[in-house]
């Protein structure tokens, strides 16, 4: 178990990290890996003498090491600024590389906001948007993914499993419709990479390396041979002509090596954080009325669960269990200039507020899962009280 997460059986006032959704802790692997490449790594990989020739062996052989664990070329693999870069460059450089094909784009309801908002500038440039819904757990049909294909349509993206609650989607299935039907399919895989494996098929894939206990700042975008792709922004030397920018190549070092680590941990781990979900699942409508846990109950990721309550703002639940020493999010949690609940669980026609995703990181302990079990009733009912609900 990861000794470095701080998730034993300690008292009450000690910090419980349960939001690796957002960022899983860094991983001991990336940690060393990192400080060797600050010293061996720092020259630029593009030049010829001797400390430049070091950085492009340890570039490469990161490059190799993301490639063997996703299954895919080396020469495919790009690094990137961020997980967000990763998807803005698939979806709007294949996009761009299919005009001639036509300016059609199909996505999920529940896709991460980094691919609505790469749809919402496709669209502003006289692009076409299918959006395809989801079912009450936050899955997408495959033939209902396979129907919005279209002759025009230049490309597909399905998540590989959905961010806010875990539910695992059909890549498969919508991978050979692509393929039937001549489409690319993008796979926004940041939270699976790591956790699970990503089913193949797929044409291009975009991943974030904070996810698995990598550096923040490092993301990763495979683009398989034989995919068109055609970069959206200026021309640069740099990563094959994909990304631009100097390399950051001790952060690519310690992703790699975070991302080796804890995919042959996965095996274990992934089973062991499935029970601990499977546990909350089963306790939190045991032990609290009036509450809906939502996404697929079966095909989930390992360590997330999201759980809605009425009549408690889930901002307020946050803060309560922060100050009982709990990190956790919220799915739902409106932000000042939108106003608006999370488009997911709108999607899924689940309740949108009272909403808390749990997600263990590697380590995570049976205990701290426990005492989270405990205090969480009393937390939810103290937040009633003050906000005058009567729950009968």
């Amino acid at each position: 178990m990861g000794s470095d997460v701080r998730t034993a059986e300690t008292a009450p006032s000690e910090r419980v990290y349960l939001d690796a959704a957002s960022g899983e802790p860094p991983h001991p692997a990336a940690r060393a890996a990192l400080l060797d490449a600050l010293d061996s790594g720092w020259a630029d990989p593009a030049r010829l003498y001797g400390a430049a020739r070091s950085s492009r062996m340890l570039l490469d052989r990161a490059r190799a090491q993301v490639a063997s664990v996703l299954g895919v070329r080396p020469d495919e693999v790009s690094f990137t600024a961020s997980g967000t870069q990763a998807v803005h460059l698939a979806v709007l450089g294949a996009l761009r590389a299919r005009r001639r094909t036509g300016r059609h784009l199909v996505v999920s309801a529940v896709e991460h906001s980094s691919v609505l908002h790469a749809a919402e500038s496709h669209e502003a440039d006289g692009g076409e948007v299918t959006v395809v819904g989801v079912d009450r757990h936050g899955r997408v049909d495959p033939d209902e993914f396979a129907a919005a294909l279209r002759p025009d349509t230049a490309l597909a993206c399905l998540q590989s499993a959905n961010h806010e609650v875990g539910t695992v989607q059909p890549v498969a299935e919508a991978a050979a419709a692509c393929r039937a039907a001549g489409v690319p399919l993008m796979v926004d895989a940041a939270q699976s990479v790591g956790r699970v494996d990503v089913p193949g098929g797929w044409s291009l894939l975009a991943a974030s390396a904070h996810k698995w206990g990598g550096p923040p700042g490092v993301g990763v975008l495979v683009v398989r041979k034989g995919t068109r792709w055609r970069s959206p922004l200026p021309q640069d030397e740099r990563e094959r002509r994909r990304v631009p920018g100097f390399e950051n190549v001790p952060g690519a070092v310690a992703a790699a090596a975070a991302l080796t680590a804890v995919r042959a941990e996965m095996s274990a781990e992934a089973p062991r954080l499935s029970e601990l979900i499977g546990r909350i699942r089963d306790r939190v409508p045991r032990t609290i009325e009036d509450v809906q846990v939502v996404g697929d109950p079966e095909r989930r990721l390992p360590h997330l669960v999201t759980f809605s309550c009425l009549y408690v703002p889930g901002e307020a639940l946050l803060t309560e269990l922060d100050r009982l020493g709990f990190a956790v999010s919220s799915g739902s949690s409106c932000t000042a200039d939108t106003l608006r609940p999370s488009h997911v669980l709108e999607a899924m026609g689940v309740i949108t507020h009272g909403n808390v995703r749990v997600s263990l990181p590697r380590g995570a302990r049976a205990a701290d899962v426990d005492r989270f079990l405990q205090v969480l009733p009393d937390a939810v009912a103290r937040l009633r009280r003050a906000a005058g609900a009567s729950v009968e």
